[in-house]
C-alpha cells in the first residue's frame, strides 16, 4: 500500500474530479458519506451527544457535511466552527449553507477560549479542524482549544488526520495535536501515523477508500510503501521439486564472545528456520560445544582465541555473512573486524556490536560491501548518524547513511522502517511482546537466511522484517506479550510462512492497533 504526500493526494482529488466530471463539493460529499456511514454503523441509532469541531477549510467542510448527515438520521449533533481566520474554502461555505438549511440549530462560532463549550463525558467528539494541508503552528488560542478537547478524554474521531499534525514535515508543536481514539483517513495512510513521535496521537487508523482515481493511484510513484501481507506474498520465492541444499545457499554467522553465545545461537537457528540451505557459525573457541549441541544442523568453525574474536579468518565462499551478534567490542576484536572488512567482498548483515564498532570508527563504513544490510535499533542508529531533532530528520540522516554504504538500513522498532536510498518501506506486523532480549538477533538470522536463498538485499530486508513481526504476532497469541522470549519467534517462523497464503487470513492494513514491533 502506497503512502502518498499531501501534494499527491490533492492531485489525486483534482484528477478524480476531472476524470469523473464532478465538482470538488461532490467529492467532499462522497468522503463525508463514508465517515457518516462509519459513525452510524458504530452507533446504530444510539443517542448520545455528538460534538463536531470544524475548521474553515476543506476539513471543516467535511465535518459540516458529516454533521448534516447525522442530523438527517436523527442524531443529537452539536457543531462548532473555529473561526481562526477570515479565509474560508469554497466547499466549506457550501456545506455551511447546506447545514443551515437542514436545522435551526446552526453551528456555533468559537473565536476565543471564552467560547469553548463544556464537553459531556459521554459525548462522541468529531475532530474536523485541520486536514493534510496544515503546515504552520496553531494560533495560541486554537492550541488552547486542542488542549481543552484532549483534556475532555472523550472518544474522539479524527477526520483524515488528527488536527495539528503535519503530514510531510515534522510537527512543530506536539502539544497542539488532537489525541484521537480513531482516525478515519481518506484513501491512504499518512507517514506520521507510523513514526514514534506522532503515532501515539491515534490509537487506531482506518483507511476509507473514497474512490480516488485508480489510474493516478496506481501509476504515481511514492517514496514510502507499507509492507502488507499482499506485498509479502509477492516477495516470496517458491521452491522447485528438484531443489537441494546447495540451491538455497550458504550463510555464515560471525559473532559471539564469552557469555554471549546465545545471540549467535538465536541467529543461526533463525537463519536455518528461514530456509538457508547451509549455515555455518564462526565463534570463539568457547562456543564450539554450545553451537554443536544447540544447533546440530549448523556447522561450526572457531577463532583461535577462546573467549573473543581476534582473527576473523573467513576462507570459504558464502552467499552472505551476518556479523556482530554477541561479538563484543574488545580492542583486539575491533582490529580483527577492521581487517576482515578490508578483505571481504561478500554482502553483510551487520547488527549489534558490529554496528557499535562501525560507530566507533565511521571510516569503516566505506568498507561495507554494496547491498549489505545494517539493522540498528534507535540507540545504535543514533551512534551511527548522530542526534536528530525529530523523526523526519532521523529519516533523512538514515537515507544519507544508506547512500553512503549503497545498501539497506533497517530501523528496528514499532513499524520497523527499511530504508534504501530515498525510499521507505514500513512494516505492518509485530507487537510489544517482541521487546525482549534476542529479538534483533533473530531478525539478523532471518535476513541472512533469505539472502542465502537468493533474495535481493531489499526484498530480504523487507520480507525478513515482515516474517519476523508475523512470527511475533503468532507467538503472542500463544504466550501473551509479557511471556514472549526471542526463541518463540523462531518457533513460529514456519507458521508465519504458512500464514502468508492461508485463504481465510485477512491482513488488517487499515488498523495499526496492536502493530507495535519493538526489537532489541
Amino acid at each position: 500500500m502506497k503512502v502518498f504526500t499531501a501534494k499527491q493526494l490533492k492531485e489525486a482529488d483534482r484528477t478524480t474530479e476531472e476524470n469523473e466530471g464532478i465538482a470538488p463539493i461532490d467529492l467532499m460529499e462522497r468522503a463525508a458519506g463514508y465517515v457518516f456511514q462509519w459513525i452510524d454503523n458504530q452507533l446504530k441509532g444510539q443517542q448520545l451527544p455528538i460534538y463536531i469541531f470544524c475548521g474553515i477549510g476543506n476539513n471543516g467542510g467535511d465535518g459540516l457535511a458529516v454533521g448534516r448527515m447525522l442530523l438527517n438520521k436523527g442524531y443529537d449533533v452539536h457543531s462548532f466552527i473555529v473561526n481562526y481566520s477570515e479565509n474560508r474554502s469554497k466547499c466549506f461555505l457550501i456545506n455551511y449553507d447546506r447545514y443551515k438549511n437542514t436545522t435551526k440549530n446552526w453551528p456555533k462560532f468559537i473565536k476565543s477560549p471564552s467560547d469553548f463549550p463544556e464537553i459531556p463525558p459521554q459525548a462522541l467528539l468529531v475532530d474536523a479542524l485541520f486536514g493534510i494541508g496544515l503546515n504552520r503552528p496553531l494560533d495560541t488560542w486554537v492550541k488552547e482549544l486542542v488542549l481543552h478537547i484532549n483534556q475532555s478524554k472523550v472518544f474522539t474521531l479524527a477526520v483524515d488526520v488528527p488536527s495539528g499534525m503535519f503530514i510531510d514535515t515534522a510537527t512543530t508543536d506536539l502539544e497542539a495535536v488532537i489525541k484521537a481514539s480513531v482516525t478515519l483517513t481518506f484513501q491512504a495512510p499518512k507517514l506520521p501515523f507510523f513514526l514514534p513521535e506522532t503515532s501515539p496521537f491515534s490509537n487506531s487508523i482506518q483507511v476509507l477508500d473514497i474512490g480516488l482515481d485508480r489510474k493516478y493511484l496506481t501509476e504515481t510513484p511514492t517514496k514510502a510503501l507499507l509492507i502488507t501481507r499482499e506485498t509479502a506474498q509477492k516477495m516470496y520465492q517458491t521452491r522447485h521439486k528438484f531443489s537441494h541444499k546447495g540451491t538455497f545457499g550458504h550463510a555464515l554467522i560471525l559473532g559471539g564472545s564469552y557469555g554471549k553465545m546465545g545471540a549467535v545461537t538465536l541467529a543461526v537457528k533463525a537463519g536455518l528456520r528461514t530456509g538457508a540451505g547451509k549455515l555455518t557459525a564462526y565463534v570463539p573457541a568457547c562456543g564450539y560445544e554450545i553451537l554443536q549441541i544447540a544447533v546440530p544442523e549448523a556447522m561450526v568453525i572457531t577463532d583461535a582465541e577462546r573467549d573473543k574474536h581476534i582473527q576473523f579468518t573467513v576462507v570459504d565462499a558464502y552467499n552472505v555473512i551476518g556479523v556482530g551478534v554477541g561479538l563484543g567490542t574488545d580492542k583486539t576484536t575491533e582490529r580483527g573486524f577492521e581487517a576482515f572488512l578490508k578483505s571481504n567482498n561478500t554482502p553483510l548483515v551487520v547488527d549489534a556490536d558490529g554496528l557499535n564498532l562501525l560507530s566507533a570508527n565511521k571510516e569503516l563504513l566505506k568498507l561495507i560491501p554494496k547491498n549489505s544490510v545494517l539493522t540498528p535499533h534507535p540507540g545504535e542508529l543514533e551512534r551511527l548518524v548522530g542526534n536528530w531533532k525529530n523523526d523526519f530528520e532521523k529519516l533523512e540522516k538514515t537515507k544519507a547513511l544508506s547512500k553512503t554504504i549503497d545498501g539497506i538500513v533497517v530501523i528496528k522498532g514499532a513499524h520497523t522502517i527499511t530504508i534504501y536510498h530515498d525510499n521507505l518501506y514500513i512494516n505492518t506486523t509485530g507487537n510489544p511482546g517482541m521487546a525482549t532480549a534476542g529479538s534483533g538477533d533473530v531478525l539478523t538470522g532471518i535476513i541472512c537466511g533469505l539472502l542465502a536463498q537468493g533474495y535481493d538485499a531489499l526484498k530480504a530486508a523487507c520480507f525478513g522484517v515482515y516474517l519476523h513481526g508475523s512470527a511475533g504476532d503468532l507467538a503472542s497469541q500463544h504466550q501473551g506479550f509479557n511471556a514472549m522470549i526471542a526463541g518463540d519467534l523462531i518457533d513460529f517462523l514456519g507458521h508465519a510462512y504458512i500464514k502468508l497464503f492461508q485463504k481465510e487470513e485477512v491482513q488488517a492494513t487499515n488498523s495499526k492497533s496492536g502493530n507495535k514491533e519493538a526489537n532489541n
